[in-house]
């Protein structure tokens, strides 16, 4: 069987032995691959000096059917995305990032679209202030390509348009979208973040949006992740605990 060659982003690794990894790489065109790198940590290896988590570059791995690990024979490192290694914001919603796309994503199901915006949202956090933004972008993006768009202009019970001036309206996480009636499983949120997730949705951006508001959006994204996985990632508390 020929290699397969593309890009990936690291999601995790681990070491294997003093000179070898297993990882989990998100590719572009094969999803979420895992693989063991032998000899990785040699210097003159070919792999760059080792695969370090949240950096980006081009695998080349043989696959075998049946295995649960691919065995990865080549890795050249292409970008490091810095900011996640001088800013501590930034890090922290790097890290965010990694956990979402490394728990919300099955094996070997591909989404080329998930992982531009993944690639565009770290380029994004080596400007100060674009954290919440770029985090903002990307759990969006996530939630479409993974099933679960967020029902933001129709009733989920009802299946009704949502009347306008209703504040504070209701986010019912299990049927994954917006209720007008006081739902007691929906948690209440405000006009002002709905309009902005309504923009995002539209490829509108966050441009005008005031920080508080992005800072809300981000966490019923997150939250609504959260009850999709059914556990609470640390990196949650870490990515939000300044804010």
């Amino acid at each position: 069987m020929p290699p397969l060659t593309d890009q990936a982003l690291c999601l995790r690794h681990w070491d294997f032995s003093e000179t070898s990894q297993t990882v989990s790489l998100l590719t572009r065109e094969h999803g979420v691959l895992r693989g063991l790198a032998k000899g990785a940590r040699r210097e003159r290896g070919r792999f760059s000096g080792g695969i370090e988590v949240l950096t980006r570059g081009q695998v080349v791995a043989f696959v075998k059917p049946g295995r649960e690990l691919a065995n990865l024979s080549e890795w050249h490192l292409e970008e490091t995305f810095r900011a996640l290694r001088e800013r501590l914001t930034a890090n922290r919603v790097g890290l965010l990032m990694a956990d979402l796309l490394h728990h919300m994503l099955t094996d070997s199901d591909p989404h080329p679209a998930l992982f531009d915006a993944a690639v565009s949202a770290l380029r994004r956090l080596k400007t100060p202030g674009n954290e919440a933004p770029a985090l903002l972008q990307l759990q969006w993006v996530l939630l479409v390509e993974t099933g679960y768009r967020p029902e933001l202009d129709r009733d989920v019970e009802t299946g009704d348009r949502l009347p306008d001036g209703v504040e504070p309206l209701r986010f019912n996480p299990r049927r994954g979208g917006l209720v007008a009636s006081s739902d007691p499983e929906g948690w209440g949120v405000r006009r002002a973040t709905v309009d902005l997730l309504r923009r995002v949705a539209a490829g509108e951006g966050t441009a005008e949006a005031e920080p508080a508001t992005v800072t809300r959006a981000n966490r019923l994204l997150a939250a609504y992740c959260r009850e999709l996985l059914g556990t609470e990632l640390p990196s949650f508390g870490w990515a939000f605990d300044d804010a």
